[in-house]
């Protein structure tokens, strides 16, 4: 580099090596750098912001290693070598991260995506593709910061789709569309495209909520990015405060990546987790289910009978989660669906007719 940070924090200008800071080079040292401070996965932290501030992928710094960075190259590394150094994460500093094979601009208004949502969206896909086939999608998605669970959700139900043309899955036909009710979430119906194969007449649509400001812009961008400013309408307020234009019991599904740190857990959250992710979007007071609890309460009044909930929980809430959907006749087949990890993730709970 230019200059870098000794274990001091002082200077230096030239490589480890003697020789000039080729890619080789500076993935070694970065990946010293940050194990030294115990950051995690070193290498591939190194990987990625050397390849973010070269604008190419992670294969190509190993089949372009010897290649030297620019001087502006290299003053901006060393500038988010040392943030990393301090246990900043690497999304943030990068300042988008991928989701489910998508790419997604995020922020410090925003969690990091994880992969244990993922379980979350596998749920209600394959709902739709179970439950739902071939019909109109009504959907609601909750807190939804970067917008990865609505995007995900209605991307890949699309591409399904298109996959399947007008010939439905397991043989069944469309069914009739008048009986869904409508909803207004404040945007036109966009067909999917039938020159793509699709069904022409089938929407899919979603609205999308936060009670952040910066959160409900960072997400319309992501939803600007993956091109479904026709399918998804994000809005700023709490809970079910922005489904004041809509009509109850008019929803399909609703999600939710809601708050469920406890109080207790806090502390045993990693530092580099609660120093720098909004905590807003963390904590659920004491025992976590701050949110959860008005939000499994007031979902049965905007789902129609046979509609979904899917929820994301903290590991340990299972049993409180199930619960709580026992306190209402309104809520049958409950279950919590277990992550990658085999850890109790997500409450799934179907309206009663």
């Amino acid at each position: 580099m230019t200059a870098r940070p000794d274990s001091r924090g002082n200077a230096s200008s030239s490589a480890p090596s003697g020789g000039p800071w080729t890619i080789r080079s500076l993935l070694a040292w970065i990946q010293g750098h940050l194990t030294e401070r115990g950051v995690e996965s070193p290498r591939l932290c190194a990987e990625i912001l050397v390849g973010h501030v070269l604008g190419c992928e992670r294969l190509r710094l190993y089949m372009d290693s010897e290649r030297v960075p620019s001087d502006a190259e290299r003053a901006t590394l060393r500038e988010l070598v040392l943030r990393a150094g301090k246990h900043e994460p690497v999304q943030y500093l990068v300042g988008t991260w991928p989701f489910r094979g998508r790419e997604f601009e995020l922020g410090r208004s925003t969690l990091i995506p994880r992969p244990a949502t993922e379980t979350l969206v596998e749920q209600a896909v394959a709902w739709y593709r179970q439950a739902m086939l071939n019909q109109p999608l009504r959907m609601a998605d909750i807190g939804t910061g970067t917008g990865i669970i609505a995007i995900s959700v209605i991307a890949e139900l699309r591409s399904a789709l298109r996959l399947t043309g007008c010939r439905p899955l397991a043989g069944n036909a469309p069914r009739p569309t008048a009986a869904v009710p409508e909803i207004q979430i404040g945007v036109p119906a966009v067909p999917i495209d039938a020159t793509e194969g699709a069904l022409p007449s089938l929407s899919l649509r979603c609205l999308a909520t936060d009670v952040e400001p910066e959160a409900v812009a960072l997400a319309k961008r992501n939803v600007t990015r993956h091109g479904l400013l026709g399918a998804i309408d994000v809005r700023h307020g709490s809970l079910f405060e922005p489904f004041r234009h809509s009509r109850p019991n008019s929803f399909d599904l609703i999600t939710s990546n809601p708050p469920y740190v406890s109080d207790a857990e806090w502390a045993e959250v990693e530092a580099n987790v609660r120093d720098y992710e909004p905590e807003s979007a963390l904590r659920g007071g004491r025992d976590g289910l701050d949110v959860i609890r008005p939000l499994v309460a007031g979902a049965s009044a905007w789902l129609r009978p046979g509609g979904l909930l899917l929820v994301e929980i903290g590991y340990r809430q299972g049993p409180a989660a199930m619960a709580l959907v026992a306190e209402k006749a309104t809520w049958c087949q409950s279950e919590v669906i277990r992550d990658f990890e085999d850890h109790p993730r997500v409450l799934r709970a179907v309206r009663a007719g």
